[in-house]
């Protein structure tokens, strides 16, 4: 609490300008105003020694704050480029401690874990209250979503305002947020596991759950072997499925794909058909559900198409929002059901929590994505390794001291 109410100087990787390098910078983070609370994203112990995170297979920390790295980052600076997103601070996947409250907090105090949610959940808006659904008007995405962030800030850097990317920024040491986009989590959980648990775990895991609705005994595809989709196939073995189809043109992926449940694997550049003939081929028909978590909008009309009909489930999960999609109109009339999943359905406050809880009974994995862990300083290490497929989940400790 020494620096409550302060002004608090801490590093950062700032994107200047799409499709180039972070810069690991000095920024300037304003204190919580009203209903807004300052979370450090690291931490230091009593006796000044500053626990920074390494692979689990090394040693686990009392405490450690992270954040992974999520393709939605990449897409962000390499693929969506909007002119009115930068300069920014990238990063919405993490985990971190209440450093100060501003006026009006009641749910949480310095201390706290949490973890900064992209999608908030004020629980007063017409979205917060129907259950049909996650989202919320006071999201940034309300107003600004081509530019994936608010308009305001409370980051600075040479002078300049500093947009948070999504609303988090956690590729910072500091970020501070409203109240309503931030989840208080069990005191015991692992902030280097459980930060995965602010974007891309959620969100494959909850399409299969929440949206597909994968039900027992059901035969599902997975197209897209990344974290999201990995997640995805999870959701669909713990629903019950009695096939899962793991989709990839990187085979290299299907063992990882097999810890997570995957029964299949297809690699669509191994065959001279359209995969969704393959599929049909395999599945008599076709797959009751498909989830595709590429981003790409060519092959979610082959999770489409690959689907039975009379009454086969695709949904869309991966993103982007650079291209149309389209389809034939006869895949929806003979009874098939397109859909779309942001953040896998979960009201983010509410069931965020939950998840650290089934992370921590073992109901779901979350070790078994981290692939890589590297300091924020190796940022665009880390990136280079999601663009060229050669991790899962990188995590970063975000401490540079």
């Amino acid at each position: 609490m020494a620096m409550a109410g302060k002004v608090i100087k801490c590093h950062a990787a700032v994107a200047w300008k799409p499709n180039a390098p972070l810069v690991i910078e000095e920024i300037e983070v304003t204190p919580p105003q009203k209903n807004e609370l300052r979370i450090k994203v690291r931490h230091t112990e009593s006796n000044n020694s500053v626990y920074t995170l390494s692979a689990c297979y090394q040693f686990c920390c009392t405490q450690v704050i992270a954040t992974g790295v999520c393709h939605t980052d990449l897409y962000h600076l390499f693929e969506g480029k909007h002119k009115d997103g930068f300069p920014a601070v990238l990063g919405h996947e993490g985990a971190g401690i209440v450093e100060s409250v501003g006026p009006g907090v009641t749910e949480f105090k310095p201390g706290d874990k949490v973890v900064p949610l992209f999608i908030s959940q004020c629980g007063e808006c017409r979205f917060c209250r129907c259950p049909k659904t996650n989202l919320c008007e006071r999201s940034w995405s309300s107003e600004r979503y081509a530019s994936m962030s608010d308009a305001e800030s409370h980051f600075t850097c040479r002078g300049q305002a500093i947009l948070q990317f999504m609303g988090t920024s956690t590729f910072s040491e500091y970020t501070v947020m409203n109240q309503v986009a931030v989840a208080k989590i069990h005191e015991d959980a692992r902030l280097d596991r459980v930060c995965l648990l602010g974007c891309g775990i959620p969100t494959g895991y909850g399409a299969a759950i929440n949206t597909a609705q994968v039900t027992p005994g059901s035969v599902c595809a997975v197209f897209g072997l990344g974290a999201v989709g990995l997640a995805a196939v999870m959701g669909c073995k713990n629903a019950g499925a009695s096939r899962i189809i793991a989709v990839d043109i990187n085979e290299k992926k299907f063992e990882k794909a097999k810890v997570f449940g995957a029964t299949e694997f297809v690699n669509p550049s191994a065959h001279s058909k359209p995969i969704s003939q393959v599929l049909h081929e395999l599945t008599n028909g076709g797959v009751d559900f498909s989830l595709e978590c590429v981003g790409n909008v060519a092959v979610m009309r082959s999770a489409l198409e690959s689907c039975v009909k009379g009454w086969g489930v695709s949904v869309l999960v991966g993103w982007t929002d650079m291209e149309d999609f389209s389809a034939r109109p006869i895949q929806l009339i003979s009874g098939k059901t397109w859909k779309g999943s942001l953040f896998g359905g979960y009201k983010s406050k509410d069931f965020v929590p939950v998840l650290v809880h089934d992370y921590m009974s073992g109901k779901i994995k979350l070790d078994e994505f981290v692939t890589h862990s590297m300091t924020l300083e190796q940022v665009n290490d880390a990136i280079e390794l999601m663009k060229t497929g050669g991790c899962i989940r990188t995590v970063l400790n975000i401490s540079t001291e």
